[in-house]
């Protein structure tokens, strides 16, 4: 392969990878909700501007706020899982050696943010490249939880 057909290549890629993710969303949009049968009463024109300064001006901020951060670069590691061994067992790997791990065959993996649980989801390839398919996000919640055990 020579250099001239990389570029083609990567926006080939992408391509795959942007079909895979616009079939994956809109497979799992939900449907939408019926109607509510009762409809709140519309808020009165005092109450609204009430809060029309503060969303103004807080949304400004927010934004500002998101967008320093958003640059930095964060470590994401797919586990399939574990496993111990000795030191002996260790010194002994050698090309073609197996390791058998904790994880069972088709249990979601987990999916780590810097180290910390954020979602489990399951292994996809496209065009020869492995993925994840997020299938459960861990809420805050859930990993302050985790946190207190």
């Amino acid at each position: 392969m020579n250099d001239d057909n990389k570029p083609d290549q990567a926006v080939d890629e992408m391509d795959d990878w942007a079909s895979a993710l616009a079939e994956q969303t809109s497979a799992s949009q939900p449907e939408p909700a019926p109607a509510p049968a009762f409809a709140p009463p519309p808020v009165a024109a005092s109450t609204a501007n009430v809060f029309q300064s503060l969303n103004g001006s807080s949304a400004g901020v927010a934004k500002t706020d998101i967008d320093m951060i958003l640059d930095i670069p964060v470590q994401l590691t797919a586990e399939l899982g574990h496993t111990r061994i000795t030191i002996k067992n260790l010194l002994q790997l050698a090309q073609g050696s197996v390791v058998e791990l904790d994880g069972l065959a088709g249990e979601p993996m987990d999916v780590l943010i810097n180290g910390y649980l954020i979602a489990q989801g399951e292994v996809v390839v496209v065009n020869d490249k492995f993925g994840i398919r997020l299938t459960d996000i861990i809420t805050p919640s859930e990993r302050i939880h985790k946190l207190n055990r």
